[in-house]
């Protein structure tokens, strides 16, 4: 059996949605950058994914659905978003039904799964709005109390997909107070309430994404049966934020889709072209910033993989582990595509030229992402308020407390592990001061010990690497200790960068342990660790002074083996699923690469 059938499906979309390289598929490069030029809403290719069946892989199998676990959603998610981020999105905001899935009841779920499944549904969320941003409790969207439902009165806005959507999930006051009790949150269909009675907002002219359907949505003296609320009155926050935990995890695929494309179509341009007598792929510093974007990829995935897979493990842990994943991916990836736009020279910037000019279209389109669902000051803020209750934990428990990290880390990190089934009733707003991940450490650094089918002198370095992760993490939670608590929105610059710091120890660790727990099922180069060497420095050397320099046969190996996957034409990963070629659009998928 192979070990990652997870990923068949994602490879199989792949393969039918065909080279994005060829002009005639149907997400092409050429076709998503006509899309964007026209800023028309790309219906054609949302009925195409429709028609192959997509919707499915985000409603339960329980309810008609084929979703079964997050690691197979994000992996579908980076095929869309590799080819275009306004379709990826588009599509996407499907995701909301998750509101649902773990805040309905049972007839709230029969009714949207039929609506998805059988006519095409599609979500909206409506959370913000103008004057109030990301302020939701201070939001002036009413819903009034009347005989068999509510009236609602006011907008939201921004709102993707705010015109188009079947079902909008929308938070409305309940009552006058400006507390988190008094927000609910409503599951509207739109085909069961007066067009009279609601109107959708101008779309918005946006610098990425043109073609998305960004608009808002308003109510005037609108009747909202009181079948659609979700859960009880004044319930409306905390299941807001706990769809935030999914979704935020979720928004980093969008991120690793683009960092692909953006490192594919440069290292295609570095390939070819010839300056100074030489290709660019052939000048020292070109060819470092392309590895280091590799690396970054490799650093990422190890954060936002596992970060799937533990939805089905300890999900009463993700109002820690998603805060992390949601800034730490989305802001690096990001980054890392600004620093690939050096190597692309004037062409970057360009509409067209270079493969269609499809590089400053997702740099332009990734640049929101870090915003979505919470923006990276919002997801620091989070961790902040959670940053005392980790670090008593790691003080006080106990060594017996081990087999317990250890026996879910296995389960997260471990790819042939068999995934439980989601249960969103165990996600809570705080995780009270449990974050395995980095509380594994000294687990992780024990098994290090204990290896002898590795390099020694990669052995050694990632026991030294280790170490000093060990002591970071002590140094941070003396910092903890020593500070003055204070709750609110009022926090120091020095506190946020103290949460920064927390969110590079975690990907650490979470290399570290992807790594572990892999070994002996992802191929020789994974294997090697050379790597995770160079991934574990790159990280460190952020928050302490290190040498850059480290053996450049390292370097040149993965640098080497980055251009292998380009060469095989696979996704630019540690699980590298074949992508699709001009002249293989029917073909079976399959995951051989071993080496």
């Amino acid at each position: 059996m192979d070990r990652r059938s997870q990923y068949h499906i994602a490879e199989s979309l792949e393969q039918s949605l065909g080279d994005p390289y060829n002009p005639e598929s149907v997400m092409s490069f050429a076709k998503v950058i006509a899309i964007d030029e026209s800023e028309i809403f790309p219906q054609t290719e949302i009925d195409w994914l429709y028609d192959w069946g997509l919707h499915n892989y985000y409603v339960p199998a329980e309810y008609g659905g084929k979703f079964t676990c997050f690691e197979e959603l994000v992996a579908i998610i980076r095929v869309l978003a590799r080819r275009d981020q306004t379709i990826a999105i588009a599509m996407t905001t499907l995701f909301w039904s998750f509101l649902t899935w773990i805040g309905g009841t049972t007839a709230q779920k029969t009714k949207l799964a039929q609506e998805i499944t059988q006519q095409k549904g599609t979500m909206c969320l409506g959370y913000s709005e103008k004057e109030h941003g990301s302020d939701l409790i201070g939001g002036d969207l009413h819903a009034t109390k009347v005989s068999g439902g509510y009236l609602f009165n006011g907008e939201k806005w921004p709102i993707n997909r705010a015109t188009r959507s079947t079902v909008s999930y929308i938070l409305a006051k309940t009552n006058s107070e400006a507390t988190p009790k008094s927000l609910s949150l409503f599951q509207i269909h739109k085909n069961e309430i007066s067009p009279d009675n609601y109107y959708n907002l101008p779309k918005i002219l946006t610098h990425g994404i043109r073609a998305s359907d960004m608009s808002g949505i308003g109510f005037k003296d609108c009747f909202i049966p009181e079948t659609h609320l979700l859960q009880q009155e004044g319930d409306g926050l905390e299941l807001a934020l706990k769809g935030f935990q999914i979704t935020r995890t979720l928004c980093a695929a969008f991120s690793h889709g683009a960092a692909d494309t953006a490192l594919r179509t440069t290292l295609n341009f570095a390939l070819n072209r010839q300056i100074y007598q030489k290709k660019v792929i052939d000048l020292p510093q070109p060819r470092q910033t392309l590895t280091d974007a590799f690396l970054d990829i490799l650093i990422c995935e190890c954060e936002t993989i596992p970060s799937a897979r533990g939805f089905h493990i300890i999900p009463q842990q993700f109002s820690v582990w998603s805060a992390v994943v949601k800034y730490f991916v989305t802001t690096r990836l990001e980054t890392m595509i600004n620093n690939v736009s050096v190597v692309l020279g004037s062409r970057f910037y360009f509409r067209e030229e270079h493969d269609w000019g499809i590089f400053q279209k997702l740099l332009r389109d990734n640049s929101i992402i870090s915003m979505f669902d919470g923006s990276s000051v919002v997801n620091l803020h989070a961790l902040i308020l959670q940053l005392r209750q980790l670090t008593k934990y790691r003080d006080r428990r106990q060594p017996e407390t081990y087999d317990q990290i250890s026996s879910s880390l296995a389960e997260i990190f471990s790819l042939d592990k068999p995934l439980p089934t989601f249960d969103g009733t165990k996600l809570s707003l705080f995780g009270r001061g449990i974050d395995y991940p980095l509380q594994g450490l000294e687990i992780a650094q024990t098994t290090l010990r204990n290896l002898t089918t590795v390099n020694p002198t990669v052995i050694n370095h990632l026991q030294d690497l280790t170490q000093i992760i060990l002591t970071e993490l002590d140094n941070h939670d003396q910092t903890i200790t020593q500070s003055q608590f204070a709750f609110g929105h009022e926090q120091s610059p020095e506190t946020f960068a103290i949460a920064q710091k927390y969110c590079t120890l975690h990907a650490a660790c979470c290399c570290l342990h992807f790594w572990l727990y892999n070994r002996d099922r992802l191929g020789e180069f994974f294997a090697e660790g050379e790597w995770l060497v160079l991934s574990l420095h790159r990280l460190l050397r952020t928050i302490r002074p290190m040498a850059y320099y480290l053996d450049q046969v390292y370097v040149e190996n993965i640098t080497q083996y980055m251009l292998k996957l380009y060469q095989e034409n696979r996704q630019f990963s540690l699980i590298p699923i074949q992508l699709a070629n001009e002249d293989e659009i029917n073909a079976t998928p399959r995951l051989q690469l071993q080496n």
